[in-house]
């Protein structure tokens, strides 16, 4: 969208009351899993089936889903609301989001059968939607590079070969969304040309062409990589028109960043709040320590920071949900909020001194959480340059 472009000034932004009852059902649902249950799902490095189960039953996971196919076909920001109160409240929606977009591509460029075969299944949680195979070792952020492929054999199917990273919660999926190059690079006239999208049944190859390995990292996601030899799998597994998956994968980052977004500004909140909780109550040289300013004005600044980002984020899933271009928004709301939370958690670490560093008080679980959004699922720098270049006209970077 070319700086200064119009063409969403005719989405309107509804402000005041922002969905509470879901807030409340969320809030409800949460307060059975306190922190001593995260803290023990990090030390086994254990996944959250319980919270995942009650949240799937309570159908806020098929929330995207429309209600032909079993979901409540809700708005984005409806969704972006779910999992900012799943976080604001002290738990951790990365173990679900996925389950919420990924099916995502399906709906919007799998053909009718694919979608009633998967859709009412995938919104009632008896299949698991939740694993995304995009990142490669050697490949990064360059996606048009990417080294797996998957190599059509008549009208069989194809045959997968490669290797995916920071895949998280393919242990625990039993579907998998796989960007693979059916086209070798040096016969496309674009990078982006001859990359198709796939879905895999995980559980089906597991050990016949497919391989998961866990990767023990700081925060508990459930992280893996995945090992692609000889998988063979039928044609029906394409999604969409062979050689156009870059296209639909970007067609579904926007939504991504969006929730992800909502998400880090829950965390936000929840490390906000614990911090002026405890600069009121904390009592030093006989005063509340948050009555001096280099306590206060941290906060105070963290708390304007996150209010700027949702408004951000509120006005990208207005333009999603109206069908509008909101590829600025998203990536500027992805942005913003990651840094917001990140001096949210900054503020709250230095407010509590070295209380921070005890584990009973969340606060170090949730400061590590935070850290990840400035990286993932898409970097800082990466939004910079999306903006210096497709927003203000700059020269490509490189």
């Amino acid at each position: 969208m070319p700086y200064g472009d119009d063409a969403g000034d005719d989405v309107m932004l509804a402000l005041g009351k922002d969905y509470p009852e879901l807030r409340e059902s969320v809030r409800k649902i949460c307060e059975k899993y306190p922190g001593a249950y995260w803290r023990k799902l990090e030390d086994e490095q254990a996944y959250p089936t319980e919270f995942v189960t009650e949240l799937t039953e309570g159908g806020f996971l098929a929330s995207l889903i429309p209600e032909e196919y079993g979901g409540s076909g809700l708005p984005l920001r409806a969704a972006a609301v779910i999992l900012e109160q799943i976080n604001a409240s002290g738990c951790n929606a990365g173990a679900c989001h996925a389950q919420m977009y990924i099916m995502g591509t399906v709906l919007r460029h799998g053909n009718t059968e694919q979608k009633q075969k998967y859709l009412p299944k995938i919104a009632t949680g008896e299949l698991r939607l939740q694993a995304f195979g995009v990142t490669e070792p050697t490949t990064g952020s360059d996606t048009t590079q990417l080294k797996t492929r998957a190599v059509r054999e008549g009208n069989s199917g194809y045959v997968v070969n490669g290797q995916k990273v920071w895949t998280s919660r393919a242990r625990h999926s039993d579907l998998m969304l796989l960007l693979a190059r059916t086209t070798p690079v040096e016969e496309v006239k674009r990078r982006t040309e001859g990359l198709s999208v796939f879905l895999i049944d995980l559980k089906e190859n597991l050990g016949k062409g497919v391989d998961i390995k866990p990767i023990d990292a700081m925060i508990n996601h459930n992280t893996t990589e995945i090992f692609f030899d000889n998988l063979k799998i039928p044609a029906d597994s394409l999604i969409g028109e062979e050689g156009r998956g870059f296209r639909y994968i970007l067609d579904g980052m926007n939504a991504e960043r969006i929730l992800v977004a909502q998400e880090c500004i829950g965390d936000g909140r929840w490390l906000l709040q614990k911090g002026v909780d405890y600069a009121k109550e904390r009592v030093v040289f006989g005063k509340p320590i948050g009555q001096n300013q280099g306590v206060q004005f941290p906060l105070a600044r963290a708390y304007a920071e996150l209010e700027a980002a949702d408004m951000i984020c509120r006005r990208a899933a207005a333009l999603f949900d109206a069908g509008k271009d909101c590829g600025k928004d998203a990536n500027m709301g992805k942005m913003l909020a990651s840094e917001a939370t990140w001096h949210a958690a900054d503020a709250c670490f230095q407010t509590h001194g070295g209380f921070a560093f005890a584990k009973e008080y969340d606060i170090e679980r949730k400061w590590r959480e935070a850290r990840l959004y400035q990286t993932a699922p898409i970097s800082t720098n990466l939004i910079l340059a999306y903006i210096g270049q497709h927003v203000l006209g700059m020269p490509r970077s490189y």
